[in-house]
């Protein structure tokens, strides 16, 4: 099967390539989820829109991935959460969240699709954070969860 990813798949491609997949592996999963289209001649037209705003979203180089790690890396990100006692959450802090931390302290502005978070922030504290900013690039920091009043 002949698909156009719309989205970010690990393994598989960015946004705007054509691919091919098992028929199983694009109508059960990519297909549902909005990861892809189905490949025709009218959809090979909307690559072109898509590959555009990719590349407005894109890293440039491997030296801009480099600039912004290094902003990261110095950065001191905080979030409020409320929490009960113990430090344990009323739910868990979003990769959205944290995108919107990074740019509130000053950093840079960041996908969220490309935060990896080892496990779901669900409590006060101290949280490692990785960014893949670049496919040779991957930039940490860490996000201080504090208990809202």
């Amino acid at each position: 099967m002949k698909i156009i990813l719309t989205q970010e798949v690990s393994g598989l491609g960015t946004p705007g390539d054509v691919v091919e997949v098992k028929d199983g592996y694009g109508r059960n999963y990519l297909l549902p989820r909005g990861y892809a289209i189905r490949w025709t001649k009218g959809a090979e037209k909307e690559v072109i829109s898509i590959r555009r705003a990719r590349a407005a979203r894109e890293i440039r180089d491997l030296d801009h991935a480099n600039e912004i790690a290094q902003q990261l890396s110095g950065l001191n990100v905080k979030l409020s959460a409320r929490a009960g006692s113990g430090g344990r959450l009323f739910g868990s802090i979003t990769p959205a969240e944290i995108v919107d931390a990074v740019k509130a302290a000053g950093g840079p502005s960041l996908d969220r699709r490309r935060l990896e978070l080892p496990s779901p922030i669900k409590s006060t504290g101290s949280h490692h954070v990785r960014v893949r900013l670049h496919p040779e690039v991957v930039a940490k920091f860490d996000v201080a969860v504090l208990q809202s009043k």
